[in-house]
């Protein structure tokens, strides 16, 4: 059986608090939930104390789990992708010197990603290099929204320099921008920025990775989306119908296997089906860890996605147990 490698878990890093400037991050001292301000933005979370900002107890809650490996990537609410290039480079470099620290306790349990200020692409580049042959982290880590579109012409040299670096980038979405909350206020109900928000990001995220022609001009990157791609694959065969109306006959669905996605989808119907149209070849298996909906158990399916994962991360095969 091979080992159970958890990519989508993130971490709260101390050594970044106010790198930002004033738009922080800044944590409150609250006793059960604390209040955690990025710009204008605030939201109540349990960090302190937990899994988040705890090695330890994080080593702890992946054995009770039965986790092997997990990859650990900055805190959504921290892409800061509004603010100005200076303030977002220096916090992405904080927060990558402090990542690099924390796995470094359990290297043989914890891998980090790199933060990327991605409203600079030269100074992103940068970064990415920094990060993979000095820290050793091991994949690029951005949001969904930099004030252009994921398929902009000014992102290409970062891209080629992923593929330069053998190494996966991992997007997820974030529905603040670091100075504000989403633009659109409806959804600060009901939790409607962390289920229909993410998934709106998802799915603009990868139709312009797609339609936008990033995977032809770069096809040897490997990109991996969170939450299977958000409505990307219910509204594959709708993309397939938009494109014969405008003239085009690719083949959307089959595009969408250019891409990786992570399981971390309630189980069932949702992921059963992302499955049907990416195949489980292109899974890999994700908790949001500590988070609000954290898998209680692992299943058969997230135990098989382990050799997809060491695929995606380059990491050594190792022999059936």
């Amino acid at each position: 059986m091979s080992r159970i490698i958890d990519i989508h878990a993130h971490v709260v890093l101390p050594e970044t608090f106010g790198a930002a400037g004033k738009y922080g991050p800044e944590l409150g001292d609250e006793n059960d939930l604390q209040t955690f301000r990025v710009g204008d933005y605030s939201i109540q979370v349990p960090y302190v104390g937990s899994v988040f900002m705890e090695a330890e107890k994080r080593i702890q809650e992946m054995d009770q789990l039965g986790i092997d490996i997990q990859v650990l990537s900055p805190n959504p609410l921290t892409f800061f992708g509004g603010i100005d290039a200076g303030e977002a480079t220096n916090f992405a470099r904080l927060s990558n010197d402090a990542m690099s620290n924390l796995v470094k306790i359990y290297p043989d349990r914890l891998l980090g990603t790199i933060a990327l200020p991605m409203q600079d692409p030269d100074a992103a580049c940068l970064e990415l290099e920094r990060g993979v042959r000095e820290l050793g982290l091991v994949g690029g880590y951005i949001g969904t929204d930099y004030g252009f579109t994921l398929d902009d012409p000014r992102l290409d040299d970062f891209y080629r320099t992923v593929v330069e670096l053998d190494i996966p980038l991992f997007i997820h979405p974030a529905t603040n921008n670091g100075i504000r909350a989403s633009a659109d206020s409806r959804l600060g109900r009901f939790g409607l920025e962390l289920v229909v928000g993410y998934a709106y990001e998802e799915t603009l995220a990868v139709a312009a990775l797609i339609l936008g022609g990033v995977m032809d001009r770069h096809p040897n990157i490997d990109i991996c989306v969170s939450h299977g791609g958000g409505a990307i694959t219910f509204l594959a065969k709708r993309f397939d119908s938009m494109a014969s109306f405008q003239g085009n006959e690719s083949d959307f669905v089959l595009a969408l296997r250019s891409l990786w996605y992570d399981s971390h989808l309630e189980p069932g119907a949702a992921q059963d089906f992302v499955v049907s149209v990416v195949g489980e070849d292109r899974m890999v298996y994700g908790t949001n860890f500590g988070g609000w909906d954290t898998p209680s158990e692992t299943t058969e399916f997230d135990r098989n996605l382990g050799k997809n994962a060491e695929r995606l991360l380059r990491l050594p095969q190792i022999k059936e147990r």
